[in-house]
């Protein structure tokens, strides 16, 4: 018996854009929008204020900034794109956008940091180009720590509010800006106290953090995109869920892939042989269910086995039904099978089948030593079982 159950991604008469999770949705456009404002001002306050104090380490902290501001824009549009509902082409939904926007923001970052690394480090040998900076680019930059570490605190309380994969990397790339002004203010400041050199050395550390974030999140996102599973003791806890439904013995090839802030899962499980089709339906459903009602799951997809098909000898050499009935019918000519339920199961690599006649008790009886002859020389049967319903 083998079946697969899964959701339908039917939707009929969806509008143009309306976000699948709309609470999510909005909370991600809100957050984005205080994190564009206020990267806007830090940007144009780091940069020209970087200018005119003569401190390369805060116009450095600035460019970071900057890429905060392209990268909430980014975020913008994934966050639009991603929670729309899925469709024909994209049977899964869209979250992936998110993941390719993550990808994207990492590689913008690595190159950045790479930059302003280089840029650091070509100007710290030339010693006639280090200067004093002026006190104001320690105001600026201890503003710039205050503000980046408060928008870390408000984005990260939201992305763990509406579980966003993306929202979390947005929060966090906040705080590596935060991070990125304090090693300013150490630079600036030691510049004042006349370690002149300090500054470039500032810029280039941000250089350094900017690349490892970038790396960072680049790294993940293309881990995702390449189908990565989740981790063990998920992938275990998502086992137990299944094992625990009722009618599932076991299961194997339970696989897992990530998709953005959720899940894909497919298992095989093993049921009673003997079942209905529909009852070894009801209970793939039931662990589907129950998978997604105790896990943050999208999707499962589950395949019913009869036995550990990894294992147990192949089947799909064995006769199909209307030769397993034409092979019975020449045999046991005294019955007419088309006139009686006959039920087979392919099993270890053999058919067992059950023959439901209504007859005598003697004539029944008959019919089964008949069966039982066939087995002896059969290299496809393993059972005939007859089940006589009108016994006197």
């Amino acid at each position: 018996m083998n079946n697969h159950t899964r959701p339908h991604h039917t939707q009929p008469d969806i509008p143009a854009f309306e976000p699948a999770h709309p609470e999510r949705f909005a909370a991600a456009q809100k957050s984005t929008w205080v994190s564009i404002f206020i990267n806007f001002l830090l940007t144009f306050l780091q940069v020209v204020g970087g200018f005119f104090a003569h401190s390369q380490a805060l116009m450095a902290d600035g460019l970071h900034s900057l890429s905060d501001l392209l990268s909430d824009v980014l975020v913008l549009f994934a966050n639009r794109h991603g929670n729309r509902h899925a469709d024909a082409n994209h049977p899964y939904g869209h979250a992936r956008v998110e993941t390719a926007a993550t990808l994207i923001l990492g590689a913008f970052l690595a190159v950045l940091g790479v930059v302003l690394l280089v840029a650091a480090a070509m100007r710290l040998q030339q010693p006639h180009a280090l200067v004093a900076v002026n006190p104001l680019a320690l105001a600026i930059a201890v503003l710039a720590l205050v503000a980046k570490e408060g928008l870390f605190r408000y984005m990260l309380a939201v992305a763990k509010r509406v579980r966003s994969q993306m929202l979390v990397a947005n929060a966090w790339h906040a705080r590596s800006d935060a991070a990125s002004s304090l090693v300013v203010i150490v630079g600036v400041a030691g510049n004042l106290l006349g370690f002149t050199f300090l500054d470039l050395v500032a810029a280039a550390v941000v250089g350094v953090m900017i690349a490892h974030m970038g790396g960072k999140l680049a790294f993940e996102a293309m881990a995702e995109l390449i189908d990565t599973g989740l981790d063990a003791e998920e992938v275990e806890a998502i086992k137990q869920t299944l094992l625990n439904t009722h009618g599932v013995r076991s299961l194997h090839e339970l696989r897992t892939r990530k998709m953005a802030d959720n899940a894909l899962v497919d298992a095989h499980i093993i049921v009673d042989p003997k079942v209905s089709v529909s009852e070894g339906h009801y209970i793939a459903e039931a662990a589907r269910n129950a998978v997604l009602r105790n896990h943050h799951v999208m999707d499962v997809m589950v395949h019913i086995d009869p036995e550990d098909d990894l294992k147990a000898k192949p089947n799909v050499h064995l006769p199909s039904r209307p030769e397993l009935m034409k092979f019975l019918a020449e045999r046991l000519t005294n019955l007419d099978l088309h006139k009686n339920r006959v039920v087979f199961h392919y099993l270890d690599g053999k058919v067992d089948a059950e023959i439901y006649i209504c007859s005598t008790q003697q004539q029944a009886d008959t019919l089964q030593m008949h069966c039982n002859d066939l087995v002896i020389d059969s290299d496809i049967f393993r059972g005939i079982q007859v089940h006589n319903s009108c016994a006197q």
